[in-house]
């Protein structure tokens, strides 16, 4: 029944860099679900936040759409792509104008039941 169902969660225009979203993500990447949320609890970086609440939603689309139980599942794939860069400045000295770009990210997590995965 559970083969090969894909739970999917996905956060736009997060106001943060991919960069640094991704070396939030690399940690939790492979691990069950329940062993994630203590992973992001405990990270420092900025990052960690807006992750955890992702991943909250995966598991409760997981439980409520799929009837999945939170402590099979684990993270099969997590990442951040590109959005789109918007563009500032700032005055310079002598009438220069300093580039200014703020990044944004496309953040998907993918879930799995530990019951599909093949051995």
């Amino acid at each position: 029944m559970t083969d090969g169902i894909d739970v999917r969660a996905t956060h736009r225009y997060l106001r943060m860099s991919p960069q640094k979203v991704r070396l939030v993500l690399d940690t939790i990447r492979g691990q069950g679900a329940v062993e994630a949320m203590q992973v992001l609890k405990f990270t420092t970086k900025a990052a960690a936040d807006p992750l955890s609440k992702l991943l909250k939603s995966a598991i409760a689309n997981a439980e409520q759409n799929f009837g999945l139980n939170r402590d099979n599942l684990y993270v099969h794939q997590a990442f951040a792509n590109e959005g789109p860069i918007r563009r500032w400045r700032r005055f310079g000295a002598r009438v220069q104008l300093k580039p200014i770009r703020k990044r944004q990210s496309h953040v998907t997590l993918v879930l799995r039941d530990r019951g599909s995965q093949p051995s």
